[in-house]
């Protein structure tokens, strides 16, 4: 495949005023990406003013596309108003302007949806968080996992390591994304390592968990966690432009392309790739739901107000954990599906998600006084390094993020 050459695009963005809430979502990027020819845009047209900050919000989305960023779609919302933007291009190759309603990878978002099936099934009394994961799946995980139960699956405290997840560099997962993997063989070569740590001693997340949790949706329900995902939460809520795509490697409908910078060869030079075309398997039940902005605001809403999953199980979600992080030792941040961070002088709850060429997010505070969903087609969207457009548009709906809280353990190795 020849890598990508960009052309100059063009930036648009839209600001409408609504009574409720909207939603946005954020993602990483990278420095040091190949050259993108970027674009000033249009002055941005708003109507009368309104909270949101519509200026700074425009100010995050200028310059589109970039070395880090070839696309950006954009909802917040307040009780006084709401904004739209979108940036950047649809690909790279013809320059047309981003599709503001396109459907994207929604990574690990997946992972509040299926956090959401497991609470209604423990309302049900077809779960119970309490239990041991093994007593549902006596055949895949074994005695030495016998004390982890659903509640640390959701809340990354079970300690089983993330073996089997798939290749580690941008370039292996490349050359592999046409391939199907089995979760239960990713599930098998986890649970074969020794534990990271005592189930409910501290957090980490990857993605371990919520492949379980799948497995242990399927089982309990004799039905796919697709089926079950899109019965319980997708059709109840009007999700038209939201899915779980299976094997399909395509993404239906209206969307823009997804890129990643990528080395192919000793002492190469980075350059882009087109990266739209790829086997869900490797995110399954973790990360692989399709979805768009709009869809994800009516979903975020729904949630915290109790639409999705009802009473005392909801708390779950919003419970942390009185445990340390593994690798930094700070105050454990998620909870069932939902992590937390000061922005602004408030807390503020969502969830990231990262699959390469597009990052998302999905933020609000408790009271739904502002929201946010972003979509970013990131050139690096699983890198650790943070995305300035990300961060502008986060920043300019929630305020300046606040310094982190040290951490107070040592982290110790793995355990023997």
């Amino acid at each position: 495949m020849n890598p990508v050459r960009p052309r100059p695009g063009r930036a648009s963005t839209r600001r409408t005023v609504l009574a409720g809430v909207l939603a946005l979502a954020v993602a990483g990027g990278t420095a040091g990406a190949p050259p993108v020819a970027a674009a000033a845009g249009p002055p941005v047209a708003v109507g009368r003013a309104s909270p949101p900050d519509g200026a700074a919000l425009s100010a995050a989305l200028r310059g589109l596309p970039a070395p880090h960023t070839t696309a950006a779609l954009v909802r917040v919302g307040s009780r006084d108003g709401s904004w739209h933007g979108s940036a950047g291009v649809r690909d790279l190759e013809s320059g047309r302007p981003a599709v503001p309603g396109g459907r994207f990878r929604a990574g690990s978002v997946t992972k509040v949806f299926v956090a959401a099936a497991v609470l209604q099934l423990a309302g049900e009394g077809r779960i119970d968080l309490g239990a041991p994961v093994r007593s549902y799946l006596p055949e895949l995980i074994p005695a030495g996992y016998g004390a982890v139960t659903v509640r640390q699956l959701l809340n990354h405290t079970h300690g089983i390591p993330a073996a089997g997840e798939g290749p580690g560099t941008p370039e292996e997962a490349y050359a592999r994304r046409f391939e199907a993997r089995d979760p239960r063989e990713a599930v098998r070569r986890g649970v074969a390592q020794r534990p990271e740590f005592a189930p409910g001693t501290r957090q980490k997340y990857h993605n371990m968990g919520y492949t379980v949790a799948g497995l242990l949706i399927e089982r309990v329900t004799g039905d796919s966690y697709e089926r079950q995902i899109t019965r319980r939460i997708i059709r109840p809520l009007g999700l038209r432009d939201t899915y779980l795509p299976g094997d399909g490697v395509r993404i239906r409908g209206p969307h823009n392309r997804g890129y990643q910078t990528l080395r192919t060869g000793a002492g190469a030079a980075a350059e882009l790739r087109d990266v739209t075309l790829w086997h869900p398997s490797d995110g399954w039940a973790a990360g692989d739901l399709i979805s768009t902005t709009g869809d994800l605001e009516r979903f975020l809403v729904a949630l915290f107000r109790g639409r999705v999953v009802r009473g005392p199980l909801l708390e779950e979600m919003f419970t942390l954990p009185r445990v340390p992080d593994h690798t930094t030792c700070a105050p454990a941040a998620f909870g069932a599906g939902l992590s937390v961070v000061r922005l602004g002088g408030r807390e503020v709850w969502g969830k990231s998600g990262g699959r390469y060429g597009y990052g998302t997010l999905v933020a609000a505070d408790r009271e739904l006084s502002r929201t946010l969903v972003l979509s970013v087609n990131a050139t690096d969207a699983k890198s650790a390094r943070r995305n300035p457009v990300s961060d502008g548009v986060a920043f300019a709906a929630f305020g300046a993020p606040e310094p982190p809280v040290p951490g107070g353990c040592p982290a110790p190795a793995a355990l023997r």
